[in-house]
């Protein structure tokens, strides 16, 4: 069965528009029930944290209202989301995979399970974590939450009703008068004929919807559009200004100078990436978003411009660096294999210690930078300048270090859990010690990872003299006992002429498909 006959089925033909039916209330008792169990047991198994209990709870509480189960079964649901229940995964999964029509279209669970999430407009980064997890287990072709997602977006549009002419009439006025860049907090606005979301939130142009999928979400957008769809798409997507690319510091934060997102896409999403540059160079790696042209984790992706004049100082010290390496290594006959030994045996030759004398200051200038960065880009989210929807950070060298003080600052703030979804952090300069990266479970839904490289002893000689130890992230996997943590080894990864990084995204963000 085509994944979007279930969503036809749901319509009314009499007048042609989407009755507003849960998908999920179509399934037997039965399946319902195990739909939902699966949910909540699904939720104990990945969030086990004693912090997350409301959540998981208050997941299947409302589950159940959704569904139309009887209350008498939340006790069990509750048992379930708690980890008490004594089922796995295995008893329900195949209880929903036997039914017929689950068994030729699971997609069913998972666009009801969307359509569940955003409900109240607000797109919580363990919902999809969940969603996924439960999708992967029914089976569900990979990509086929971004559809189910992408459908519901452009059905929202089209099932939101257009405002009155009184409406329009005031906009226009107060748009003349005072020029507000805040009026799509109303709405939707009629152009052409046509309605567009009013609720861009500065974030590149309406969705364009691709053919079946806008079939796929008609039945769970008429089910959100018939109560509250306009606020929804407000709260998703941030109305209360311009978005992320709307977004640059007004006055200097700190000692940080510079703060800017760029779009490196031109789609919109109910989740988006961020890519944090770790430093630049005179040439072809002289701009924020050269080394992030092939990636293609969302279709809607940004990348943070932070503190140009000290990253670019940086790269082509970074630079002068190398190329005095290349005569230190000339002269001392030292190879690949003797360097890793010196690198261990934290013994560094005298000629090559006073080559890299010139790296310390701007090192360490942005050593601190990045942390600062790190912290208001936390602050930055929890406002919800991104809107309501989970978030990747993807980041390299100081890059990851910005990730890593993000994140230390979201976990010691309230409120912060439900935002960030995954995070990549490849080449880290940051304490490797798996009590620091603990207290970050927290707030990272789904999954955190260290790409590290054994053999990168550049990273390790300008790091040497902040850690005598060498303990440093971007070296050696972080061993957290989490299933959030996930170490890759690049040290296997050939770098030949592209960007230092640039060959180990596609591999490291494998994780997650």
């Amino acid at each position: 069965m085509d994944p979007g006959q279930a969503a036809v089925s749901m319509q009314d033909e009499s007048d042609g528009k989407a009755a507003a039916v849960v998908l999920g209330r179509a399934l037997s008792e039965p399946d319902r029930f195990a739909y939902a169990g699966l949910c909540g047991i699904c939720l104990s198994q990945l969030f086990p944290e004693k912090e997350q209990r409301s959540f998981c709870t208050k997941f299947v509480e409302d589950l159940v209202d959704w569904l139309d189960l009887s209350k008498s079964v939340l006790p069990a649901m509750v048992a379930f989301a708690s980890g008490l229940g004594g089922e796995g995964t295995d008893t329900f999964t195949k209880l929903l995979l036997e039914d017929p029509a689950l068994k030729s279209n699971p997609t069913v669970v998972t666009q009801d399970l969307v359509s569940f999430s955003l409900r109240d407009g607000f797109y919580d980064s363990r919902s999809r974590v969940l969603i996924s997890h439960v999708s992967w287990l029914l089976r569900v072709p990979p990509g086929t939450l971004e559809i189910c997602e992408e459908s519901l977006m452009q059905s929202l549009k089209q099932h939101t009703e257009e405002p009155s002419e009184s409406v329009q009439a005031s906009r226009k006025k107060k748009e003349s008068r005072k020029k507000l860049k805040r009026y799509l907090l109303i709405g939707l606005a009629t152009v052409g004929g046509g309605t567009v979301i009013g609720l861009t939130g500065g974030l590149a142009a309406p969705l364009v919807a691709a053919g079946a999928a806008t079939i796929i979400g008609s039945a769970g957008a008429a089910a959100l559009a018939s109560t509250a769809g306009i606020a929804i798409m407000a709260s998703l997507f941030g109305a209360a200004g311009a978005g992320l690319t709307g977004y640059k510091m007004k006055k200097r934060v700190g000692a940080i100078e510079e703060f800017e997102f760029l779009p490196l896409t031109g789609g919109r999403q109910l989740h988006i990436s961020i890519a944090i540059t770790g430093w630049l160079s005179t040439g072809k790696y002289g701009s924020f978003v050269a080394p992030w042209q092939s990636l293609l984790h969302s279709s809607e992706q940004y990348c943070l411009a932070w503190e140009s004049k000290y990253l670019m100082e940086l790269g082509n010290t970074l630079d002068t660096l190398l190329n005095g390496l290349m005569n230190v290594v000339a002269q001392e006959a030292l190879k690949f294999t003797i360097l890793s030994g010196i690198v261990t045996a934290l013994t560094w030759p005298a000629s090559l210690i006073t080559v890299a004398s010139v790296i310390d200051n701007p090192w360490g200038v942005c050593l601190s930078r990045s942390a600062e960065v790190g912290k208001h880009l936390a602050h930055i989210l929890l406002s919800r300048q991104q809107g309501r929807r989970p978030v990747t950070l993807i980041g390299f060298s100081l890059g990851a270090r910005v990730i890593y003080f993000c994140l230390q600052e979201l976990a010691q703030e309230s409120g912060s859990e439900g935002i960030i979804e995954d995070v990549v952090l490849l080449g880290a300069p940051v304490e490797g010690d798996a009590d620091r990266w603990e207290p970050l479970t927290r707030v990272v839904a789904g999954r955190i990872v260290n790409g590290y490289c054994r053999g990168d002893w550049l990273l390790s000689f300008v790091y040497r003299s902040s850690s005598a130890k060498l303990n440093v992230a971007g070296l050696q996997p972080v061993l957290l006992k989490d299933r959030r943590m996930v170490n890759m080894d690049l040290s296997s990864v050939e770098q030949d002429g592209g960007h230092p990084w640039g060959s180990t995204l596609a591999q490291s963000m494998g994780v997650f498909s």
